[in-house]
């Protein structure tokens, strides 16, 4: 049994990762060719860095998922509180199960309906050209709050509530007790939500190409559009940086769980 479970571990393995490895090996090559290796080289890797759509491309893509991923934690560590502190059992069941609709619902149904919204709002203000940077900013907060919401809930479940009474009682503003005695306890759960939004918001394309304008472009946006004319090395080395980029955020939001739960066992004992 538990060959057969090894043996299916790794060809899980091999049908997820293999193609990335193909893109990887072939961001090297030092021919234009697709399917034939014709030796190692960075060439491909140099012309991004001399492309100035790409350039932009990756700013656009870096300042969207800064922002949306800031505003995102702010926002969703305060309605996580709000949520915790709610009394009634209904009504905190009722606002968990809306908030988790955009996690569940698939992307291209949130792309375009939040397309379709802001649109109509366009139509309200007199504006032809609705779709931006704004839009695409609201966009990603949207998707990312869920996600947020869920880093932090966890770890305000598990914070006493009676060291925020008692240091009310000594004195301190709800403000104080908040940042100097709750917020310590779920900072893991912020870092956390702060690191998968940005994850999120850096490699999204289905709900990013719905919500943009004709003078925004992010990253997966412009590969999509490279892919419209030939698939060349380029675009799988633009890929491999990408996939490089959310290994690395996705190994440092392990990291700090793994952190958070042997702070969490050496309390314990």
């Amino acid at each position: 049994m538990k060959t057969l479970s090894r043996i299916y571990t790794a060809l899980i393995m091999v049908f997820l990762y293999a193609p990335m490895a193909v893109m990887i090996v072939f961001s090297f090559n030092s021919s234009r060719s697709t399917s034939v290796f014709g030796g190692f080289s960075t060439q491909w890797y140099g012309e991004l860095l001399n492309d100035s759509s790409t350039i932009e491309a990756l700013k656009n893509t870096l300042i969207l998922a800064v922002l949306s991923s800031v505003i995102a934690t702010v926002l969703g560590t305060l309605s996580a509180v709000g949520i915790f502190q709610m009394k009634r059992k209904f009504v905190r069941t009722a606002i968990m199960t809306t908030t988790n609709i955009p996690m569940m619902n698939p992307d291209i149904v949130t792309g375009i309906s939040l397309m379709l919204l802001f649109v109509f709002v366009g139509k309200l203000v007199g504006s032809d050209d609705a779709l931006g940077f704004g839009t695409m900013l609201i966009a990603h907060i949207t998707f990312n709050l869920p996600y947020v919401i869920l880093s932090v809930l966890p770890k305000l479940k598990q914070t006493d509530p009676h060291l925020s009474e008692a240091a009310r009682d000594l004195g301190c503003t709800p403000l104080q007790s908040f940042f100097k005695v709750v917020f310590p306890s779920i900072a893991p759960g912020v870092f956390t939500g702060l690191l998968m939004a940005f994850t999120l918001s850096l490699d999204d394309f289905v709900i990013s190409y719905f919500t943009t304008g004709p003078d925004f472009q992010t990253l997966p946006i412009k590969i999509f559009s490279m892919t419209k004319r030939r698939v060349t090395p380029d675009m799988y080395a633009l890929s491999t940086l990408i996939f490089l980029s959310v290994l690395l955020l996705l190994i440092l939001i392990n990291v700090a769980q793994s952190r958070s739960d042997k702070k969490k066992e050496a309390a314990k004992v």
